[in-house]
């Protein structure tokens, strides 16, 4: 998949104009929300057009683009063509199996939009540079109300530049890429594929959808309980402003493609980040374990070796829930507790003592799945325990 995504994506005009598209709608929407604020006012001193260049600075520059601003939606889009390249070229290839995407997915329910910027990327990210293919494809409802099915991720660092205030900031680009055959089809989108493979451009098989830039120096850790609350709601409020703003190309969302049983509802465009978050803080405490992609060679296929096994991967690792190690406050003996189900821990604040320091900090733990490894995962906080 990812040999042939690289294949089809070098000069397709397919996926060019798909991505300028994107593009503009996100910063068409993005500065007509601007100039309905208080940011002219606020920025008196500005030179005109500072809300024009503050939506090209939370779209472009926090995904690692440095101004000068690109001239177009296509100059743009060339560009993220050729970093999505660069990613696919260099980054490590992690496979989820369907226990861990599932408790990432917990996990991912927990967070707040303001937990998001606790994410320290040095500390928390253990793959610099990665492509994560899930299982099976998420389905997604967007803000205008449309379906869209997420089947990988790729992120890898940048420098996030901004100008309110002029700022550069450690962050991670983060690339979402659908199911070209996947749950979600749509007459447009069927049209589209057969046009682009009949014109001699198919699309790849993992398209690339959206970018996204998460702030990675975890700028917000040292925050109250209080203020992270105020800053997620301020998150909300302006979701919601670009919810309307984006009526004009609302839809009736369809009654196909679901994943698990149902879709996951994005209303504040903030579903990429908690789940990418959630992922990599159970990767760093944890509670994942990597495996390489030897372990599937029981696998059989047409297209594989003389005994019809996959020939290993040693560019692909197997993500899999890993059997949580005893904490030092579990008793050694006598009575203890017995879990039955595993469940997902909020974020929470915790007063951590450091002996080097000789002193308690306050720190961010979390989201992290508690419970036997092989005991069923329950998607809320809720758990049964029996006391032996």
């Amino acid at each position: 998949m990812r040999e042939l995504t690289q294949q089809h994506l070098t000069g397709n005009p397919w996926v060019q104009m798909t991505l300028a598209n994107n593009i503009n709608n996100v910063i068409t929407e993005l500065h007509s929300v601007l100039l309905h604020s208080d940011l002219a006012a606020a920025m008196a001193d500005k030179p005109e057009g500072i809300e024009r260049d503050a939506a090209l600075s939370m779209t472009l520059g926090k995904q690692g683009h440095r101004p000068p601003w690109p001239r177009s939606a296509g100059e743009a889009a060339s560009r993220e063509i050729r970093q999505i390249q660069q990613l696919l070229r260099q980054a490590e290839v992690l496979v989820i199996s369907p226990a861990a995407h599932a408790a990432v997915m917990a996990a991912a329910t927990t967070l707040e939009p303001a937990d998001i910027s606790t994410l320290d990327r040095d500390r928390d990210i253990r793959v610099p540079t990665g492509l994560l293919v899930l299982p099976e494809a998420i389905v997604v409802v967007n803000r205008a109300g449309s379906l869209s099915d997420t089947r990988a991720f790729g992120w890898r660092f940048v420098t996030q530049h901004q100008i309110l205030p002029t700022a550069q900031y450690p962050g991670v680009q983060v690339t979402t890429f659908m199911d070209r055959d996947g749950p979600v089809q749509p007459a447009g989108w069927r049209q589209a594929v057969s046009q682009a493979r009949a014109s001699g451009s198919p699309l790849p098989p993992l398209m690339p959808d959206g970018m996204y830039g998460m702030r990675g120096d975890a700028c917000l850790a040292e925050e109250s309980t209080e203020m992270m609350a105020d800053l997620s709601e301020r998150h909300r409020e302006m979701q919601r402003a670009l919810t309307h703003a984006s009526q004009w190309r609302a839809e009736p969302v369809p009654e196909t493609g679901e994943w698990g049983g149902g879709r996951v509802d994005d209303p504040y465009d903030d579903f990429v980040g908690r789940y990418m978050f959630a992922f990599w803080r159970l990767i760093a405490q944890g509670v994942t374990a990597a495996s390489p992609s030897q372990d599937t060679s029981g696998v059989r296929t047409t297209a594989g070796g003389r005994d019809g096994s996959v020939p290993p991967d040693l560019d692909v690792r197997v993500i899999r829930l890993a059997a949580p190690s005893p904490r030092p406050s579990d008793p050694a003996g006598g009575e203890k507790r017995v879990y039955h189900h595993r469940w997902p821990v909020r974020m929470h604040k915790v007063r951590q003592w450091y002996p080097s320091r000789q002193e308690h900090r306050v720190i961010w733990r979390g989201p992290y799945i508690k419970g036997p490894a092989d005991a069923p995962l329950m998607m809320g906080e809720k758990a049964y325990l029996v006391d032996s």
